[in-house]
């Protein structure tokens, strides 16, 4: 996969922006890969102008069908929109209104089907099929998987070393893409898998051997949470490439988000907090290493700001 996540890099460069690298002493001495700075305030805007980039002139015509109730959703429409692409984004009805809106606000279309994420995912991949419009999936997808990995090359240019990297795992496509990526030009770079011990979906998911159906209970980590697609190309890039699995717990999460925002001054969202809160809970075995911590973004609903203690005006 390393061929297409360099294809890829090359593809979007000139849109999206090479997120910088800094070390916090404050946090571990990570050095952390600032991707909550990229455009739509995700990783995410990575694979979907990837997957913009490879529509023919016909399909981009036709316009896309997305399912997401965050982050995946802002990207495809703000992809959509600089390439001229009609968009349409299903979200569930757990979707916080305030990224429904700003969704909306990048000239998406959108239209709510089921209580939770994966039955939006499903009817929306269904609409897609209807109408022969392309579906992007926020991590089913080898074009999407390869745009997120693209962070992976830019990590490798900004630090030459990696001894670990601590990424958050929901659908599988960040680690996925970045591990594949890793693993080919520094296989001994140790992957960590970060999970919300409340949501451990995809490790479930590795541990059975297949997909199944997996309890959740509410998290801080909104991007993180929700089933898997039946057939995701995920599950075994993950059971490739994930070397270790970290699990944190809501409260952690928190302290993690708090942390962050206390030393320094950055607002982040949980599933970009369990990646910290994971590195920050092991931080001792990785002294005198050089870790990449990714976070992976920002948009936090005022609904998880209000439960933390926070507001926005």
């Amino acid at each position: 996969m390393k061929a297409a996540i360099l294809a890829a890099y090359e593809r979007i460069r000139s849109v999206v922006r090479e997120t910088p690298l800094e070390r916090s002493a404050a946090l571990g001495g990570a050095f952390l890969k600032l991707e909550h700075l990229q455009h739509t305030g995700s990783f995410k805007f990575r694979g979907a102008s990837h997957k913009m980039a490879r529509l023919t002139p016909e399909e981009a015509a036709a316009g896309v069908i997305a399912a997401s109730n965050g982050n995946h959703g802002l990207g495809v429409a703000a992809a959509a929109q600089a390439r001229g692409v009609s968009a349409e984004v299903y979200v569930s009805a757990q979707v916080s209104p305030a990224k429904a809106r700003r969704i909306q606000a990048l000239g998406a279309r959108i239209l709510q089907a089921g209580e939770d994420p994966l039955t939006a995912e499903i009817a929306a991949r269904r609409a897609a099929d209807s109408s022969g419009k392309v579906f992007i999936s926020p991590y089913n997808d080898a074009d999407v998987i390869a745009g997120q990995g693209t962070i992976a090359v830019e990590l490798c240019r900004q630090l030459p070393r990696i001894d670990a990297v601590f990424v958050a795992v929901g659908g599988g496509g960040l680690i996925a893409g970045i591990g594949s990526y890793l693993k080919a030009v520094s296989p001994a770079t140790e992957i960590v898998g970060c999970w919300p011990a409340n949501s451990p979906v995809m490790h479930a998911c590795m541990t059975a051997g297949s997909i199944i159906d997996v309890p959740e209970l509410p998290t801080l980590s909104e991007s993180t949470a929700g089933g898997l697609e039946p057939g995701s190309i995920t599950l075994e890039l993950c059971r490739r490439v994930v070397d270790r699995a970290a699990f944190v717990s809501e409260a952690e999460i928190q302290a993690a988000m708090e942390r962050v925002l206390l030393e320094e001054h950055w607002l982040i969202e949980g599933a970009a907090a369990v990646a910290v809160a994971a590195f920050l809970k092991d931080a001792g075995r990785y002294t005198e290493k050089n870790v990449a911590v990714v976070l992976c973004g920002r948009n936090v609903s005022p609904e998880v700001l209000r439960s933390v203690g926070l507001t926005l005006r």
